[in-house]
């Protein structure tokens, strides 16, 4: 359907959002020499990956979440589209009716 396609181009969208925003995120700056001469190793960047790495299959799961109900959706319509048109109805009038009230 053409909800399908639309969803999932916003979805393609976020990912190269989220790429693109890892190659420009500034690098964390550098620690200071220690005083003895010698630099101070960089503790926080391994805890940094790690947390992006995590945060990125946390957003691929998601996508693959959506992509599985979007499916089912339309699955669900297309064996009971009375009954999908009957709730839509249903529901629009519900929403109407609590944004009619002030």
């Amino acid at each position: 359907m053409a909800l399908d396609s639309v969803l999932a181009q916003e979805l393609k969208a976020l990912q190269d959002e989220l790429s693109a925003s890892r190659r420009e995120a500034p690098s964390p700056p550098a620690n200071r020499p220690a005083a003895s001469g010698e630099a101070a190793p960089q503790a926080g960047q391994p805890v940094d990956i790690a947390e992006q790495r995590q945060l990125h299959d946390e957003l691929h799961e998601l996508v693959d979440v959506i992509k599985e109900f979007v499916a089912e959706a339309e699955k669900n319509v297309a064996e009971h589209p009375t009954a999908s048109l009957i709730g839509a109805m249903v529901v629009g009038i519900l929403i109407g009716r609590l944004l009619g009230r002030h």
